[in-house]
């Protein structure tokens, strides 16, 4: 728990460093905080559900989207992830090789919608479409919506 804390609040600075930059951005600086915020808690119950270590999974959550943070591009944001978050991952301490390399290729793999990762990359790709659907962003690409369907799907209780 520690370490969420930790790093959301890095990431939070790192956003806010960003602020007032005059930069165009695709998406504005308060819908990252939202969005790393929300997605860490659905990354956290899906997590549970499906028998995922729960920390790392939030905290890949959480960091999926570095690289439009550090971009501000929406456009391969995913591969611009990869180099920038194991550095940031580095720079806060904490974590082994393998943990930053499991968050950095989550990141770098997330965009990837309908091919099949680890689990833990399964998640941060169901978090994502979750959380941007409960916010209204649109499903542009069909394997978005097939993974959104199928993701409301296993959680709908059954009676």
């Amino acid at each position: 728990m520690k370490r969420i804390i930790k790093v959301q609040k890095m990431l939070l600075e790192k956003i806010n460093s960003y602020e007032g930059l005059g930069e165009d951005r695709e998406y504005p600086l308060d819908f990252e905080r939202i969005h790393m915020a929300s997605g860490t808690g659905i990354g956290h119950m899906l997590a549970i559900i499906r028998g995922t270590d729960p920390e790392l999974t939030s905290l890949a959550c959480a960091l999926h989207d570095f690289g439009r943070i550090v971009t501000g591009l929406q456009k391969d944001h995913a591969n611009s992830a990869y180099q920038p978050l194991k550095e940031f991952l580095t720079e806060i301490g904490g974590f082994n090789d393998e943990e930053i390399e499991i968050i950095a290729l989550a990141a770098k793999n997330h965009s990837s919608k309908d091919s099949v990762g680890t689990p833990l990359e399964e998640i941060v790709k169901d978090a994502d479409v979750f959380d941007c659907w409960q916010y209204g962003i649109p499903m542009t690409r069909p394997e978005q919506l097939k993974r959104l369907e199928a993701l409301i799907q296993e959680l709908k209780p059954t009676v």
